[in-house]
């Protein structure tokens, strides 16, 4: 579990539009963050079935942990909870608690519409929604979240707390920076492929200036001790090839 990936799906024609800005990403990367865990992929969808039934079916076949944000709601244009079972091979199912949370509210008036939200794909969790009431829900390490941010965010918490907390790393990258002067990328890149082969358990990052093609910024990444054993053994080669750095 600890060395799966995780990535989001944004959902929505407004997003691709630009009539929404994404609100979305920014704060996964810091919830993620405060429990020492990264996001390793983004991908953005309109309401194209098609288009998000072979996203969903993608990343449910590689395994990642993913949150997707926007259409669970009952309008035509909502498509999520209908492309999520296609992608997973089952039948949408009428969610019994999800159910009685919406005929509590509504009474009467959750037929025959608002019901809709509580068809989840079957075998689907739910994920409590402390705005009002109405669930998201999780699929195999799928969690489907509304697109409001109020709602979606202390629902993404409770997901990261209630079911991985057996993954947090309390302990969070360190990274190492370095600037080289006088070097052309190019001539690095036999050192840094050295690197990723030697600790691969460090991220490496290449940043040139904009300004001084000859002037790099080189990240290193990862777990303390890992990080810098690997970033003893960079400035070394680095001075034994002759360049300055600091």
């Amino acid at each position: 579990m600890r060395n799966r990936r995780i990535g989001l799906v944004l959902i929505g024609d407004e997003l691709l539009s630009g009539k929404r800005t994404d609100k979305h990403l920014g704060k996964a990367i810091a919830l993620l963050g405060e429990r020492g865990l990264q996001l390793s992929w983004v991908r953005m969808v309109g309401d194209d079935i098609a288009l998000l039934t072979d996203t969903l079916r993608q990343s449910f076949a590689e395994g990642d942990i993913v949150f997707s944000f926007g259409g669970i709601g009952a309008t035509p244009d909502d498509v999520t909870r209908q492309c999520a079972a296609a992608a997973a091979d089952v039948e949408l199912a009428l969610h019994p608690e999800a159910a009685a949370i919406i005929e509590e509210r509504f009474g009467e008036e959750a037929y025959p519409n608002r019901i809709l939200m509580a068809e989840f794909p079957e075998g689907a969790d739910i994920i409590p929604n402390p705005v009002n009431q109405i669930a998201g829900f999780s699929y195999r390490h799928h969690h489907f979240l509304p697109g409001f941010p109020n709602m979606a965010w202390p629902m993404l918490e409770w997901v990261l707390e209630y079911w991985y907390r057996d993954i947090f790393n309390r302990t969070p990258p360190v990274e190492r920076l370095m600037l080289l002067q006088n070097v052309a990328e190019s001539e690095l890149i036999p050192l840094m492929e050295t690197c990723i082969k030697r600790f691969p358990g460090v991220r490496l990052a290449s940043l040139p200036s904009t300004e001084n093609r000859r002037q790099i910024e080189i990240g290193l990444k990862g777990e303390a001790a890992e990080v810098i054993v690997a970033g003893e053994w960079f400035a070394e080669e680095l001075c034994r090839m002759g360049v300055s750095w600091r």
